[in-house]
């Protein structure tokens, strides 16, 4: 099949039903700019238009996309053929604006706590199992995951990282699933290997943390079946 020739909306129900990975680099092909657009509008906005940190939004953009097993193109119901542009815009926008929502209160407050991903997803199966754990609880559980993960993931390899350990743990896409992202660019096995040496690095810094913990581990007892 020819992506490439399928209308948006054509375009956006077979991804939405998972796709493959040259339905996807059409999505991304012919997606991408607006949404890339749509986050560097708010940023300038914000007077924070970094290159960095619109790359993170972009990929954000597509976390969300993705989530719950792409909810957001399954629920979608387009009148017109650019009326995909103008959804994905308003979810890039949101995206963005969110970002620096919590940004700004971060500040204001700064000894706050909030998440790194937008709480649509699903928290990670290791920390929503855990009933004990109140939303606040969870939220900073999540937040002290992702820092390990930027701590202990060499910076030229974060981005990739982060996108497969969190399509996994809070949105829970498949290793095939998320191999079949363009954007991630490994084999399912591949995956499945990033993955494993994820997981054990985290664990092995969230028990350093356990192990100094004065509250005795309490905070961190949690994610030991991570």
């Amino acid at each position: 099949m020819n992506y490439s020739d399928l209308s948006p909306p054509e375009l956006f129900a077979i991804c939405a039903r998972g796709g493959d990975t040259p339905s996807w680099e059409e999505f991304m092909r012919r997606f991408n700019p607006v949404i890339a657009r749509s986050v560097l509008r708010v940023a300038i906005r914000e007077g924070t238009p970094d290159k960095s940190l619109i790359d993170d939004l972009v990929q954000d953009t597509y976390l969300k996309i993705c989530a719950n097993d792409c909810r957001l193109l399954r629920t979608f119901t387009p009148r017109h053929a650019d009326s995909t542009f103008a959804y994905l815009k308003v979810v890039a926008a949101s995206v963005a604006y969110d970002y620096f929502k919590s940004w700004h209160a971060e500040k204001r407050e700064p000894e706050s706590k909030s998440e790194v991903l937008d709480d649509t997803t699903a928290l990670p199966n290791s920390v929503s199992s855990q009933s004990s754990l109140n939303p606040a609880e969870r939220a900073v559980l999540i937040d002290q995951i992702d820092r390990k993960l930027v701590a202990v993931v060499p910076a030229n390899e974060l981005r990739r990282a982060r996108l497969v350990f969190w399509l996994y743990y809070r949105s829970g896409f498949t290793a095939r699933a998320i191999a079949s992202l363009p954007a991630v660019g490994l084999t399912t096995e591949g995956v499945e290997s990033l993955l494993l040496r994820l997981t054990r690095l985290v664990r092995e810094s969230l028990s350093h943390l356990t192990a100094r913990d004065p509250s005795g581990g309490k905070g961190f007892q949690q994610a030991e079946s991570f």
